[in-house]
Formats: C-alpha cells, sequence, structure tokens
C-alpha cells in the first residue's frame, strides 16, 4: 500500500508537464473528441516510457537523459514560436493530427522513462507504477485541456498568449533546470 500511495505521488509530479502543456493547447480549439484522444495517447506513454526506461535503464542511457531534456526544451520553444507566429490563424498551436498528438504525448513523458531507470533499480514492480503514471496523467491531460478552455472563454484572444507563457516558461524549464 505504502508503494501505491508514492506511485501516486510520483504519478502527480510526471503530470504536471502534461497538464501545463494540455493547459496551453486547451487555450486553442479542441474537440472533445481530440481532447479524449490527446489524454488517452498521453497516458499510453505515460504506461510505456517508465516500463521502457526500466527495460533499457543502463549507465549508458543515464548520461543520455540531461540532453533529452534539452531536445524537450526546443520543443517546447518551438511550440511557442509556433503559437506566436500562427495567432491570427483558426488553427493557432492546435493538434491537428496523429503526429502532433504523439509528439506532444512524447514530450511530456520523456521524464517519465528516467523514472523508470530509477524504478527498476529500487522495484520490480514497475507495471503498477506504468499503470498509475498512465491513470494521473490521462486525468491531468484532460483536466489541463478543458481549464485551458475556460481560459479561453473567459479570456479570449489573450488565451493564446498564456499559452505561449506557459510554453516557454516549460521550454526554460527544461533547458535551465
Amino acid at each position: 500500500m505504502n508503494n501505491i500511495l508514492i506511485y501516486f505521488f510520483m504519478a502527480i509530479g510526471l503530470s504536471m508537464d502534461a497538464f501545463s502543456l494540455a493547459l496551453a493547447y486547451g487555450t486553442t480549439e479542441i474537440s472533445f473528441n481530440k481532447k479524449v484522444l490527446l489524454s488517452i495517447t498521453v497516458g499510453i506513454f505515460h504506461f510505456i516510457m517508465p516500463k521502457l526506461g526500466a527495460y533499457l535503464g543502463t549507465e549508458l542511457l543515464l548520461e543520455y537523459i540531461a540532453k533529452a531534456n534539452y531536445l524537450v526544451g526546443i520543443i517546447f520553444f518551438i511550440l511557442a514560436v509556433e503559437m506566436f507566429v500562427s495567432r491570427k490563424d483558426d488553427k493557432t498551436g492546435s493538434i491537428t493530427n496523429i503526429i502532433s498528438i504523439i509528439i506532444f504525448a512524447f514530450t511530456v513523458s520523456i521524464d517519465s522513462f528516467s523514472v523508470g531507470i530509477a524504478l527498476s533499480l529500487t522495484t520490480r514492480d514497475i507495471t503498477t507504477a506504468s499503470f498509475i503514471f498512465a491513470i494521473t496523467s490521462f486525468a491531468f491531460t484532460f483536466l489541463g485541456i478543458h481549464l485551458g478552455n475556460k481560459i479561453a472563454e473567459k479570456f479570449e484572444s489573450k488565451a493564446s498568449y498564456i499559452g505561449m507563457f506557459i510554453l516557454l516558461f516549460l521550454g526554460i524549464k527544461y533547458l535551465f533546470f
């Protein structure tokens, strides 16, 4: 029971990036079906990545984790710039196809890969942890998009700037911290 509680708190921490980015994308128009598809995809990635990290977790891979954070930071910066450049467009920064959904899910779940490496050193119950990560990240992603929609309704045109700020903040976090 203690491990499940620990996994849940880890899942909340891992889901914060998904929540923040979903909040940013929620400030654009996303259909209900895409909200669900995006949330499910993030959940699936948060299930697979820790298992993959546990499977591939070696000394060699630990060296490359920090470099992956730089890549994620750059992706967030690119997404923020894309939102800024196309802010007058109807599809501003929107999730338009399966590729953008997969990129979104991958970028917010890369840290769960490194958590999988760490978990492989302390437990054999990676599946339970991964399942908790998946459910929690699904919920946080859906909640983030929903709250982003509410922000967009309230602040209308300023909402995309809020989304850009969140993406820039996440980019700085990954590049410098």
